[in-house]
């Protein structure tokens, strides 16, 4: 009965088992079978009466058929050392599948083989998607040699196994010299290191790599390539392989680097040029204003672009100047307007502004140029004679009758006026009338100048050049010529003189003569160079004033050094003394020489942070983008025993990345939290936070922030001592200390050297506290020192 119930536990093992198995007796007729090995073989074979080997057909993986003594049952059958290779199995629909047998001979119990038992591993479905690995890869690298592209396949470390025919045939190397890291023989060695710091970063982060560099080709000249290098990842989710390819833009390169130089060439030129030029986007955002622009208006580019161009334009033609601007961008015409713009000095100037669309070869609008040219002379002149021709059209209208008197209080008027020299010129240039204001300007009667040539206003060199003749062909060619210059009177003296020369045409429109208006602004000129000189020796003295805080700095370093010398030798002669004639000396003489000590040691403390506090009259050093929790950990570290000592913690809440001198601002957290340590309370732990963020000036009610500007603004608390808020000020004055020396060391100098440095970085700094509380110092840096 325990015979029969082992037999029974045997069976079901054997049918449970998710893997082929089955038995034959020695002679090799099947004994049994589960239903995996059904599925396998493809036929239900008969317990008893189908030998094993006549159940299946079987081959090798290369299809070539195995010999019955060859398989491992046969083997295992005749007691034999048993083999384990791949095997195929010919099912009757003509179907294969792989496996691999696994046959153990059954024996009695005197040791003869009774039968075989076999089991066999299924590998079908890992054969079929290790194939489809394989042809994926060849249709991988068929379609990758046919692409006009370099590309290659990597490792996940980063070793090149695979290049293209694309890689061979343009650098002319072989498969084996690329192989691995053989790539970075053919990359330009100005950009090798730069390229594989990049990489080793994509390999760190497994993150896409791409960047723009030469690659030398067989002929031993480089082309820019565009390299992109993916991480290929597999099932489980991390990269098995990289595959990159490297994109010829040589063509590409050279044409943007040739566009960067007509850019360039244009802004030099624009910025060259005291008219106001401007280039806006096709949908009229303006994105470029010359030199001209900032100089005139007193505004920053930064200023401009946060509260657009518009605010120099004046309010009454705002409105307007957009609605103008924008129907010529909607109709696509030229952007014709007159309006006045703000000046550094908050005076106001008209301009006209012109803008002319750019097209490309389909018609399509690229961007607008733009032009404004200061026209307030002509403006006002031109003011000056619409009104006047008001009121004469406004006499004409209604006293017709009296035109002949009405003309002849226009010539008077004209004669009469003093500040400026009205004149008429004929086509060639002859005057032809002559009021007062030119004969106060220019010093001739009427009699004396009237069928002359204008040309004897000007000066010997200006005739050289042929100014006169100029100046009436671009009035002819532009209706009106406007131009400063010297000019010469009757007694041969200079005046600087602001000329317009106006056309004037007949019926037909032809030019029949000129309108000469003259204005003398001498005073003007001369004020003018007189600024120039000033600037200049302003300059100089500046200049003088940098030599001088040179020589300062210097004497301050050697008076500092010849101070410290004599105090070293004090504290030294002292020291030996208390220590070799300690013995001879009284309690008195000891404590004597033990005051004088510290009196020297506070003298050099003193000076040191005098030498200190001096230096810092300047910024000396770069600005830099760091992260402030950078630069408190190593505060925290180089004052790690003191904080044990004082069992103090830093609790740095927030931070931010701020532009400034690193090594200066680290000179500021360590006072700062030195001073925390210093006032610190003895009955309680010492705990200092920290709060660092960017945020905008209005933001805080401080008159010395600049509302446009961002600031990093940092919050150093402390729960020590404290001080009274009414000393918010004197603290970081030179020298003031709110306790005695005898209670809290110190110079009285630390706060102020805080300060000079916050200023030399043109940020603020303002202290809050409360006695028995604890103090909090709130600094300001601004976002951009520029």
């Amino acid at each position: 009965m325990n015979s029969t119930h082992n037999e029974t536990k045997y069976k079901a093992l054997i049918y449970g088992l998710p893997v082929a198995v089955y038995t034959c007796d020695a002679e090799g007729y099947i004994q049994l079978y589960n239903e995996a090995a059904v599925k396998l073989w493809g036929h239900t074979p008969k317990i008893g009466k189908d030998l094993w080997c006549r159940s299946w057909k079987i081959f090798t993986p290369e299809g070539k058929p195995v010999l019955l003594e060859e398989l491992p049952m046969t083997i295992a059958l005749k007691g034999g050392e048993i083999l384990n290779p791949e095997l195929v199995v010919l099912r009757p629909d003509g179907t294969k599948r792989h496996f691999i047998p696994y046959p153990k001979p059954l024996y009695n119990s005197g040791g003869e083989i009774t039968g075989v038992i076999n089991t066999l591993i299924d590998i079908t479905n890992q054969i079929t998607a290790k194939q489809k690995i394989i042809d994926s890869e060849i249709r991988l690298h068929t379609m990758a040699d046919n692409i006009p592209n370099l590309a290659l396949m990597a490792n996940a470390n980063g070793s090149v196994y695979w290049y293209n025919e694309k890689w061979i045939e343009y650098t002319g190397l072989t498969h084996e010299e690329l192989e691995g890291w053989g790539w970075k023989r053919v990359v330009d060695p100005k950009f090798l290191s730069s390229v594989s710091d990049k990489w080793q970063k994509s390999l760190d982060h497994g993150q896409k790599f791409e960047m723009v560099f030469p690659i030398k080709g067989a002929d031993n000249t480089y082309r820019q390539f565009l390299t992109r290098v993916i991480p290929v990842k597999n099932e489980e989710g991390t990269i098995s392989n990289w595959f990159g390819s490297n994109t010829d833009i040589t063509e590409h390169v050279e044409a943007q680097q040739k566009l960067e130089e007509s850019e360039k060439k244009f802004r030099l030129l624009a910025d060259s040029m005291p008219q106001f030029i401007w280039i806006a986007d096709p949908n009229g955002v303006i994105n470029y204003f010359n030199q001209s622009v900032y100089k005139y208006s007193g505004l920053t580019p930064e200023q401009i672009e946060m509260d657009s161009w518009i605010q120099i334009v004046h309010p009454d033609e705002r409105e307007k100047n957009i609605k103008t601007w924008m129907e010529s961008i909607s109709s696509g015409t030229d952007f014709l307007f007159e309006h006045r713009f703000r000046r550094h000095d908050g005076k106001y100037r008209w301009q006209l502004s012109r803008a002319k669309p750019q097209r490309n070869e389909n018609g399509k609008i690229q961007m607008w140029v733009g032009t404004s040219t200061d026209i307030q002379d002509q403006k006002m002149f031109r003011d000056e004679l619409e009104k006047q021709v008001e009121e004469r059209t406004s006499e004409l209208l209604k006293l017709n009758e009296s035109l002949q008197k009405s003309e002849q209080r226009y010539h008077l008027m004209v004669e009469e006026v003093q500040d400026y020299a009205i004149l008429y010129l004929n086509r060639e240039g002859i005057v032809e009338n002559w009021n007062a204001g030119a004969e106060k300007i220019k010093g001739y009667k009427a009699d004396e100048i009237i069928g002359k040539n204008f040309s004897n206003f000007y000066t010997v060199e200006d005739k050289k050049k042929g100014l006169p003749g100029k100046l009436l062909r671009r009035a002819i060619k532009n209706d009106q010529a406007v131009q400063e210059g010297w000019r010469v009177r009757k007694d041969n003296s200079l005046f600087w003189a602001s000329v317009v020369i106006t056309a004037v045409h007949g019926k037909n429109n032809e030019v029949i003569g000129y309108s000469k208006v003259t204005r003398d602004l001498t005073a003007k000129k001369i004020a003018d160079d007189a600024l120039m000189d000033k600037k200049a020796e302003l300059e100089h003295k500046n200049e003088e004033l940098q030599k001088m805080n040179k020589e300062l700095q210097s004497f301050a370093y050697i008076s500092s050094h010849d101070l410290q010398e004599p105090l070293r030798k004090i504290q030294t002669f002292a020291s030996r003394i208390a220590e070799r004639e300690a013995d001879v000396l009284s309690d008195y003489g000891l404590d004597l020489f033990k005051r004088m000590q510290l009196s020297a040691e506070r003298m050099q403390a003193l000076i040191e942070d005098l030498l200190a506090y001096s230096r810092t009259h300047n910024l000396e050093g770069d600005f830099k983008k760091v992260e402030l929790d950078s630069i408190i950990v190593q505060v925290e570290e180089d004052l790690a025993e003191e904080l044990l000592l004082q069992n103090a913690t830093i609790d740095i809440q927030s931070s931010c990345t701020a532009n400034i001198i690193p090594f200066q601002i680290q000179q500021v957290f360590y006072n700062l939290i030195s001073n925390s340590l210093k006032f610190s309370k003895s009955e309680e732990p010492l705990r200092i936070t920290i709060n660092a963020r960017i945020v905008k000036a209005n933001s805080f009610e401080n008159n010395k922030l600049l509302n446009h500007k961002s600031y990093c603004h940092i919050s150093i608390s402390d729960n020590g001592i404290g001080f009274d808020q009414q000393y918010s000020e004197k603290i970081f004055e030179l020298f003031q200390r709110l306790h005695g020396r005898n209670e809290y060391q110190g110079t009285g100098i630390g706060l102020a050297i805080i300060k000079r440095i916050i200023e030399n970085h043109h940020g603020v700094i303002t202290a809050s506290g409360e006695l028995g509380i604890g103090a909090t110092f709130d600094i300001y840096l601004p976002e951009n020192n520029s």
